[in-house]
């Protein structure tokens, strides 16, 4: 019996490991050897390019990444954080409805959201200039750009994630503990700072993390906002357009670096003390807001909130109405109508970038849904030597910024190898779907271990006692019973690589080219409204996966933070 369950952990980890190690393993230490060479032969000289006086640049990239993704931090905190005491916490008139909007920002994919930034507050955008005629201002009072519009992208985007998992733990406090800090007379402030804050360091370090990460690999804003400023994540993609694959795998090293560097760091202070509380199981209680000017302000601040969080989703929409040529050296589009929705599914080489993303995303989701299954059991329910570094090794995608992964891809599969079955991967078809799966296989062996941590290993011991094999089993107990973590991690994968722009901008060709990429040529070509409209269907499918698995699988996206 013994030998068998061996056997069986054995079969299990085989696939697992060579998944791993081909295609995670492999590509990013192919990434540090072109690092450590120059011009074929072992130096460090990339590396003191980096950092020395010749290439001062890239230095400069690298604390303009860090600085901009700290302040991301911070400001997405200042945002997300207090809106979810005032969701959480308080009981006024269309309190659930502003806190159903507060998360809409997610459904942006960030190309889309930069690009309705651009639309509204940008030089040429509908704000400011709607504010310099009403006032008769001889120039427009504001536009986003460089530094400040990225914060300001990054805050909108990001501040969800504080959102909801600063809601989130608010809902799991017990309110005896605050209670009780009150009765014995600390004041308001002291029983949020000693009692409430700590509680809620694990949402926050986790929120941290992301933020931190995804504004490190953040490519689209600094693309089309920074203007000449600096960040690490272009500079890769420069040094790769520019063919200098030594120096872009070095910067590749580096910004994965400073980004598991910060992991950890992040990791080391939570773990520094024991987060957990004694809680009788009582629900969060929401204060009744009685002052009627109090309530009417709360209700008024809603309203502008919801207003601001909106504009970018309706000036999306505004613009995929606009016909091409309609709107040129006019302030506002002044022509409407649904002719670039209609060039989509009349035009075979205006649908092709759709129809591209939903067969690569649909393949890359396929993949993460099998293997994560496989995964997940492993490291769960199966005994081995190593499974922490194994766990480690799953989770490298989701750490590693984007553009890393391509650059990783590209160096490991631009030649034949044995896991390329001896064929050159870059410039195929098929490059893109093994990059998304790659990137999004933490977020469904995430999402399923949670459902496989809770399961009692007597409900599979009680199958096989009755005479069950154990791939009966596994088939007719297991898979239905972790189902809901296994499919709300695998459409959750679909809503982030439907819209993935920093790994598709380094491996796509014209061949597979997704609707991100089609955006952005869109928008070279100044085509506005059919670039909206690319926007929309973007919008529209993550839109509808996000309600497919909030309404059937009960997910909400903090389920994988």
């Amino acid at each position: 019996m013994l030998n068998a369950e061996r056997r069986r952990t054995l079969y299990l980890l085989i696939p697992v490991l060579i998944i791993l190690l081909g295609y995670v393993l492999y590509p990013t230490f192919e990434t540090f050897l072109e690092s450590i060479r120059k011009n074929g032969v072992f130096s460090l000289q990339n590396y003191q390019d980096f950092f020395g006086a010749k290439s001062a640049a890239n230095f400069e990239a690298l604390w303009n990444s860090v600085y901009i993704s700290l302040l991301s931090v911070l400001f997405s905190a200042l945002i997300g954080i207090p809106l979810a005491f005032i969701f959480t916490r308080y009981n006024f008139p269309g309190r659930q409805f502003f806190s159903n909007i507060a998360i809409m920002p997610i459904v942006l994919p960030s190309l889309v959201g930069v690009m309705a930034f651009m639309f509204l507050y940008g030089e040429a955008g509908l704000v400011p200039n709607a504010i310099k005629d009403l006032f008769n201002l001889s120039k427009v009072p504001f536009s986003i750009g460089g530094v400040s519009g990225i914060l300001i992208v990054h805050a909108y985007t990001m501040y969800p994630y504080f959102y909801m998992t600063t809601s989130s733990a608010l809902n799991n406090i017990d309110p005896s503990l605050e209670e009780a800090a009150a009765n014995l007379g600390s004041s308001r402030f002291k029983v949020f700072w000693k009692v409430t804050f700590p509680l809620l360091t694990p949402g926050i370090v986790a929120a941290s993390l992301l933020v931190f990460m995804v504004s490190m690999a953040s490519f689209s804003a600094p693309f089309l906002l920074a203007g000449g400023y600096r960040v690490l994540s272009l500079q890769i993609y420069f040094s790769k357009i520019n063919g200098d694959l030594e120096m872009a795998a070095t910067q590749s090293i580096i910004l994965s670096t400073v980004s598991i560097g910060f992991l950890i760091f992040m990791r080391w202070y939570q773990n520094r003390k024991d987060y957990r509380m004694a809680s009788k199981g009582i629900g969060v209680h929401r204060s009744e807001v009685n002052n009627p000017l109090l309530k009417w302000v709360m209700v008024t601040i809603g309203i502008i909130a919801m207003i601001v969080l909106l504009l970018p989703h309706a000036t999306l929409l505004l613009l995929s109405l606009v016909p091409d040529g309609a709107w040129t050296w006019q302030t506002y589009p002044t022509a409407f109508s649904l002719e670039n929705f209609r060039l989509l599914f009349d035009t075979p080489r205006i649908w092709e970038p759709v129809k591209n993303s939903l067969i690569m995303t649909v393949m890359a989701c396929a993949g993460v849904f099998v293997f994560g299954i496989i995964t997940s059991y492993t490291l769960v329910k199966r005994k081995f030597i190593g499974k922490n570094l194994l766990d480690i090794l799953v989770m490298v995608p989701w750490a590693l910024p984007a553009t890393v992964v391509g650059m990783n891809l590209i160096l490991a599969f631009n030649k034949p190898s044995v896991f390329s079955f001896g064929n050159i991967l870059v410039g195929t078809f098929w490059i893109l779907p093994l990059a998304y799966f790659i990137r999004f296989l933490p977020l469904v062996v995430r999402s399923t271990n949670a459902v496989l941590e809770q399961l009692d290993d007597s409900i599979e011991e009680a199958a096989q006692n009755l005479g069950a094999k154990w791939f009966y089993t596994f088939r007719k107990v297991i898979i239905p019973i972790i189902m809901p973590g296994v499919l709300s991690g695998t459409l959750l994968a679909f809503v982030q690589a439907v819209g993935e722009f920093p790994t598709s901008v380094l491996l796509y060709t014209l061949g597979n080219r997704p609707i991100s990429i089609e955006i952005m040529n869109q928008l070279r070509m100044f085509n506005m409204g059919q670039a909206a409209a690319y926007g929309m269907i973007q919008v529209g499918l993550i839109s509808i996966v996000m309600f497919i698995s909030y309404r059937f699988f009960g997910v909400k996206s903090e389920n994988t933070l």
